[in-house]
């Protein structure tokens, strides 16, 4: 294994594990302040064991998420040097500010765990309401730090050296807008669809637990929603990557020949000897449509540019394949929910409902990861689109294999804990 692949997928395991907890992080304590304002406006008790359960999750998560964290911020200047070198004057101040909001954050949650009939609850309440927008602000000040890498702003370079930098443009990219937002969606969706699916498992073996119906229809109150609205927030970001990410969007749908009308393609395998997308559902000018609400608009195809320059087309194509099905099936089952509850009947009482919930549990969570895997393979062989290539970002340092292994243990460790903790919360409700 070379010390370059070393790195790659020390990162890619870094990240594939801090973004599931710092997505439940940033949807989690939404839900517990909505539950415990439910408690203090209805007077039901239990709302205030769900306010309760799920700040103890909360914390819980928190923990691990800053520990993995705090591993990723050392990984970048251990690993990448070179891309800190560059990036240094850019990101920093994001990174400064979601360290405020980090902070702002760990203060205000143990505010809200400790100050339970200690302090008045309107002041209770507002802890919570500022853990919950510290978290989502949190999740911007990164993902921009992420958009920029996608598509550099704020910063002029001659022959390799930055000779202007301009922070806030550089945090107001042509990508944080869309990223933000779709991150911030999925992190709602996600963790709202996977508590519900949770609750509805149990509802279908145990229906006259009042926690359990309660706790469902609070969880799809905040990611039926973030699921339908999902879609339009991929068309923003389809467009934005065909834009500013041509080749990019060309390998995430297979693209390779640069044309007008260009199909889109359901599924499929890319061929790269043959230069086809093999065993596809094709809809035609279905992609020039996606990408610039044009039918006949042209979109230029892997032949742009030198193969050299071409992302690993698998994964990338694989990775959105997945993305978008399992988004699109999130979506499906939200609007049932919706339709359920415009109709006025119960959700509780559906039982092919709970049964679709149950069984869409895990999907906002892979979906992510599929994302992810979508967002940074797809931008290879760049560390930052067009100024740095990921192989002269990484350090010389030889021997990377070592940390790699001894991090993918510690993770390993971290995941056990946490899977450990959290079920024991779960079976302390059925």
């Amino acid at each position: 294994m070379s010390d370059l692949f070393a790195a790659r997928s020390q990162m890619a395991l870094s990240l594939g594990f801090h973004i599931i907890f710092a997505e439940i992080g940033i949807a989690l304590p939404l839900m517990m302040v909505l539950a415990e304002w439910l408690w203090r406006r209805t007077g039901e008790d239990v709302y205030r064991q769900l306010a309760r359960r799920w700040a103890k999750g909360a914390a819980i998560l928190f923990a691990v998420g800053a520990v993995s964290g705090t591993v990723l911020s050392f990984e970048l200047g251990l690993l990448w040097p070179r891309f800190m070198a560059l990036s240094g004057p850019i990101i920093g101040i994001p990174f400064s500010l979601e360290g405020f909001a980090f902070f702002t954050e760990a203060i205000f949650l143990g505010v809200f765990l400790y100050g339970w009939d200690r302090i008045p609850p309107a002041a209770h309440i507002t802890a919570g309401v500022i853990v919950a927008i510290s978290a989502a602000a949190s999740a911007v000040f990164v993902v921009s730090v992420n958009a920029w890498m996608n598509t550099p702003a704020g910063i002029t370079s001659v022959a390799g050296q930055i000779t202007e930098v301009d922070p806030v443009a550089g945090m107001l990219n042509p990508s944080t807008f869309q990223q933000a937002l779709h991150m911030l969606l999925a992190a709602y969706a996600a963790t709202g669809l996977a508590v519900a699916g949770i609750h509805a498992f149990v509802l279908l073996k145990k229906r006259d637990s009042t926690l359990h119906r309660r706790a469902i229809v609070l969880a799809l109150s905040i990611g039926a929603p973030a699921a339908i609205v999902q879609p339009i927030s991929g068309d923003i970001s389809a467009r934005t990557v065909a834009q500013w990410q041509p080749i990019k969007f060309a390998a995430l749908e297979g693209q390779f020949d640069t044309e007008r009308s260009a199909p889109a393609r359901i599924g499929g395998w890319p061929d790269e000897e043959a230069r086809r997308t093999r065993f596809a559902i094709e809809i035609p000018k279905g992609l020039s449509l996606l990408a610039f609400h044009d039918p006949n608009a042209e979109v230029a195809g892997l032949d742009a540019v030198p193969r050299e320059l071409w992302p690993p087309l698998l994964p990338v194509h694989l990775g959105f394949q997945v993305m978008v099905g399992l988004g699109t099936l999130m979506a499906l089952v939200s609007l049932w929910v919706a339709i359920t509850v415009i109709r006025k009947r119960s959700i509780v009482g559906n039982r092919r409902l709970l049964a679709a919930l149950a069984i869409v549990t895990p999907f906002g969570f892979i979906a992510t990861e599929a994302g992810w895997t979508v967002t940074e393979v797809g931008r290879q062989p760049w560390a930052v689109q067009g100024l740095i290539r990921t192989a002269d970002a990484v350090t010389p340092m030889p021997g990377l294999i070592v940390p790699m292994l001894l991090f993918a243990l510690l993770y390993l460790m971290l995941g056990v804990i946490v899977i450990v903790l959290i079920a024991r919360m779960v079976g302390e409700t059925t």
